[in-house]
């Protein structure tokens, strides 16, 4: 991408790069640019049309140039900028956890129908599930895992960036091997996605997501397995299960969880009317005494 002209504006600069991203096989390229100025302006994003016609500064200038290039390089723009919009918050994002996706706010609004004091979140990754949830509910404690202890790291920062850390307990574990005492709710987006899918993502999500968050490196279903294994041992009586599924797992999972003896299993669609979030209840008795 070629340098900035010292006497542009920001918006003939945004004109610019947005039409070089598109010429390089960059989609959205307008809203690319426009995210990758705010931040390197330094401002807010619902700022920035207060700025469109100012000259873009020589150091704003160099640190906008240096974005376009990444991003034309098909690197995620919250890889760029180190963070992501997520339910109405901002979480902290690097190379160790998943870009959190819209579509796992399906998965908030669900669990927000019920009232629960308690909840386990397996795999947290950058911790939007768990951190989400505990600012939603202010009464409510988290049992928060990951087997990755960096990407451990990068979810307290976001728990204590949002001042919900003190109401949250954080722990390295392989699925449930260090997963202690019973919840209303467990929740988890664990790897789902085949093998043999892996080759069919986008460049941005090849390069940006760490592999152990997209796949199992089995069928995409390991997650679910172990979810159904031991949901009933840290489930309360009546409590909630909700996962993250691809969009053709649906079946798949709910025979997993209804041959454990999970009850009332449900469904639900993202925006785009696919399968995305599973629902499952204990009815059975705790088996932790």
């Amino acid at each position: 991408m070629s340098d900035l002209n010292p006497r542009e504006t920001v918006q003939d600069a945004l004109y610019r790069a947005a039409r070089d991203l598109e010429a390089r096989g960059v989609g959205y390229a307008m809203r690319d640019a426009r995210r990758l100025m705010t931040h390197a302006l330094g401002i807010a994003s619902d700022r920035l049309t207060l700025f469109l016609r100012e000259p873009l500064p020589a150091e704003a200038a160099g640190v906008f140039t240096a974005f376009c290039e990444r991003r034309a390089a098909r690197e995620p723009v919250s890889r760029i900028v180190e963070g992501r919009l997520f339910f109405g918050r901002w979480f902290k994002v690097t190379p160790e956890v998943l870009d959190p996706r819209p579509e796992t706010e399906v998965l908030i609004d669900q669990a927000l129908r019920f009232q629960f004091g308690s909840f386990l979140d397996i795999g947290t990754g950058s911790g939007c599930i768990a951190v989400t949830l505990l600012a939603e509910r202010a009464r409510a404690n988290a049992f928060v895992t990951d087997i990755s202890e960096r990407a451990l790291k990068i979810a307290e920062e976001n728990a204590l960036a949002h001042s919900v850390s003190e109401r949250a307990r954080f722990a390295t574990s392989d699925w449930f091997s260090d997963v202690v005492g019973q919840f209303d709710l467990i929740v988890s987006n664990p790897p789902y996605i085949r093998p043999s899918e892996m080759e069919t993502l986008e460049p941005e999500v090849l390069k940006g997501d760490p592999h152990i968050a997209l796949t199992d490196f089995v069928d995409g279903l390991t997650g679910y397995r172990q979810i159904a294994a031991h949901a009933e041992k840290h489930l309360v009586p009546g409590g909630r299960v909700l996962v993250e599924i691809g969009p053709d797992e649906a079946q798949e999972v709910v025979q997993l969880f209804t041959d454990a003896g999970l009850t009332n299993c449900t469904v639900y669609q993202d925006f785009d009317r696919r399968d995305r979030v599973v629902e499952a209840f204990s009815t059975k008795p705790s088996k932790i005494g």
